[in-house]
């Protein structure tokens, strides 16, 4: 018998034709553009106050140094600041998947008579601008009284459950919409069979359905996050003391009285963003799974 050595498929190469360079070009013209402003802020976050006063932001720096930015941790107090944001992101991120993954497998593993109208309900609240009900929300909060435990106002005003409560209701809609499209390409026979194995509606959505979840749940993670983190509209009419302010008040407390550093807000602006950045890298492979799911479907 004679072997048959089959050859290893060549790759080609893709001719260098004028599109093919002019859509590299725009790339990467685009993505300096994009990155330009971080990358101003953090040359202009190494530069002393001096320096950008005598020569202008427009010049080369004359030294450099990473004193803004044990400036800016200290005066702005964002330790402090940093854990008022967590205590509402983290439970509204939390919060917000967990019901939105509830609702979405209800419409999605089920049929009833109110499924699509439910879906869109959700979905359209997106359609709503958040600034249209500051002023109803606000009066809201003031009738719905609290125990004096839960909030100092003894109201949602003034409370980090005010604010957490406002990022749910809003942030619902976008997830239930994602998660529900991603649990109808799940095999309807898996839940079939959980079934016919005596597993409960709870256990079929716990044990079953949420961990196939796990790529579009941290995709939503990631983007949730950044949303909810960066958020201060809702900080800014619902919370009136200052302390309970998130990290996106701090930088207030860097401008000066008579003049403001704009090289320790720079470096102040760098340390707020960072905790996202961090987040985004942690979970990146899964983010750009969750946004390419369903791209090979037929």
């Amino acid at each position: 018998m004679t072997a048959t050595l089959e050859r290893a498929p060549v790759s080609k190469k893709r001719p260098v034709t004028p599109a093919r360079v002019a859509l590299h070009v725009f790339l990467v013209v685009t993505c300096l553009m994009t990155l330009a402003p971080l990358l101003w802020a953090v040359y202009a976050s190494l530069r002393t106050y001096d320096d950008t006063s005598v020569n202008g932001y427009f010049s080369i720096a004359k030294s450099l140094t990473f004193d803004n930015f044990a400036k800016a941790w200290e005066i702005g107090d964002l330790p402090h600041f940093y854990w008022n944001t967590f205590l509402i992101t983290v439970p509204a991120l939390v919060v917000t998947l967990l019901l939105s993954s509830m609702v979405a497998f209800g419409v999605s593993r089920f049929s009833f008579k109110f499924n699509i109208a439910l879906l869109m309900l959700f979905t359209a609240g997106n359609l709503l601008p958040q600034q249209v009900i500051v002023t109803p929300l606000w009066r809201l909060y003031r009738l719905i009284e609290l125990p004096a435990w839960m909030s100092e106002s003894e109201s949602l005003i003034d409370s980090p459950l005010g604010v957490i409560l406002i990022h749910i209701a809003f942030q619902m809609g976008f997830c239930t919409f994602v998660l529900s499209n991603y649990m109808k390409t799940i095999p309807y026979e898996l839940t079939e069979a959980a079934r016919v194995d005596g597993a409960s509606v709870f256990r079929q959505y716990w044990q079953l359905t949420l961990p196939l979840c796990r790529p579009v749940l941290a995709a939503l993670a990631t983007l949730e996050f950044t949303w909810i983190y960066n958020d201060f509209l809702w900080a800014l009419v619902l919370i009136q003391d200052g302390d309970k302010m998130p990290v996106t008040s701090a930088l207030q407390n860097l401008r000066g009285t008579f003049f403001t550093d704009n090289n320790l807000i720079a470096a102040g602006s760098l340390l707020v963003a960072l905790p996202t950045l961090v987040v985004f890298f942690v979970l990146q492979r899964q983010f750009v799974g969750g946004l390419t799911l369903g791209s090979t479907k037929g």
